[in-house]
């Protein structure tokens, strides 16, 4: 008696800084748990996070979107829209690629993270994504809009929240009318929380596309030199081998995988960082306090700051306005708490089991 084959799940996250791979990191450990076969695919730090996470699982190489920040926040929206034509030329590629794989590859479902090309009509196609609604000023209704006809074409979209209140992700994952195909999967963390001895005082982790993940660095660098209190730095930069330095009460990191990462989130009594939506996830889980430096223009970060410290959980600063001294602040906030609901994930998987177009 033959044994069946597994079902092969192309899972392909954006690579956009490193919170689209590392959230996909939960998703690729339960297809894996459920009996499927998942075959990575991404390009730069995205792809070669999850082949450090994942050694034994096949890798492919999508196009790059080739996404680059402005220098001066107030670029922001300006440089993105330059960087259009780049980002339509890969998504075209990339649609071509996994036409192809899907023949080549024996490839029986696509859970895509925010790549808009990874999509067939041949197979299920999931699109995971927080922001149903697109923020860029006085255009997000027409980024939203031509988002939502993205969307559309896949089978389901998965939104890495809960439907109701309180929730995460505020007006980014929830509309006022809904979209036909969107499920509140319940928000995805790859840690855990456990009860350690505190070890650091702070803990700083970088990530996000340059030139401002390397300007932030620069400015913490210098503006902590004034910090009383051990100082874990994860820089967010990926490379073949893991580097570390320590210096007095300050010890870096060129990267962490995720079981350091989640003894280190663990071992530290507050944690400096960007306003990404996959790091409140994180945060939230393993209820931490935290400050924030939303990247200078993005839309969705300083939206997601602003909302945290209005309700009193997190504060947050501009890059260019950042001192020491601000961190003082945490104290007086909340911190975030983890918002519980179960990911019924054999439910969800249940769309890889019957194929072909709807």
């Amino acid at each position: 008696m033959h044994k069946e084959r597994k079902k092969r799940i192309l899972v392909a996250p954006l690579n956009w800084g490193l919170g689209h791979a590392t959230r996909c990191i939960p998703v690729i450990e339960a297809l894996e748990n459920h009996g499927f076969q998942p075959v990575i695919a991404s390009d730069g730090v995205a792809l070669s996070l999850l082949e450090k996470e994942f050694p034994h699982l096949q890798a492919l190489e999508l196009p790059s979107y080739k996404i680059q920040y402005a220098q001066n926040g107030a670029n922001f929206k300006w440089k993105m829209i330059r960087q259009i034509p780049n980002m339509y030329r890969a998504m075209r590629d990339e649609r071509k690629m996994v036409e192809r794989w899907i023949q080549e590859e024996a490839i029986d479902g696509i859970i895509s993270d925010n790549r808009l090309g990874v999509f067939s009509s041949k197979v299920p196609s999931v699109f995971i994504t927080h922001q149903l609604n697109v923020l860029t000023g006085n255009t997000s209704w027409i980024t939203t809009k031509i988002h939502h006809q993205f969307i559309r074409k896949y089978r389901e979209c998965w939104v890495p929240d809960i439907a109701g209140s309180p929730n995460l992700s505020g007006k980014l994952g929830h509309t006022e009318t809904p979209v036909t195909n969107v499920k509140y999967i319940g928000p995805l963390s790859r840690l855990h929380k456990k009860t350690v001895e505190p070890l650091y005082d702070l803990m700083v982790i970088l990530s996000g596309p340059e030139p401002q993940r390397t300007l932030l660095e620069e400015k913490l660098k210098l503006e902590l030199n004034y910090f009383e209190g051990k100082i874990l730095f994860i820089r967010g930069v990926i490379e073949e081998e893991q580097t570390i330095s320590r210096r007095l009460n300050f010890t870096c990191y060129n990267f962490m995988n995720t079981e350091e990462l989640e003894i280190a989130f663990n071992q530290s009594k507050m944690v400096l960082s960007r306003s990404g939506y996959t790091t409140i996830m994180d945060l939230a889980h393993l209820g931490k306090k935290a400050f924030f430096i939303p990247t200078p223009g993005q839309y969705e970060q300083e939206y997601l700051a602003k909302k945290l410290k209005k309700k009193g959980l997190v504060p947050y600063a501009k890059q260019d306005e950042f001192k020491v001294g601000d961190l003082n602040q945490v104290d007086m906030y909340k911190g975030l708490k983890n918002i519980t609901q179960e990911i019924t994930w054999r439910q969800l998987f249940c769309l890889f089991e019957r194929k072909g177009k709807l």
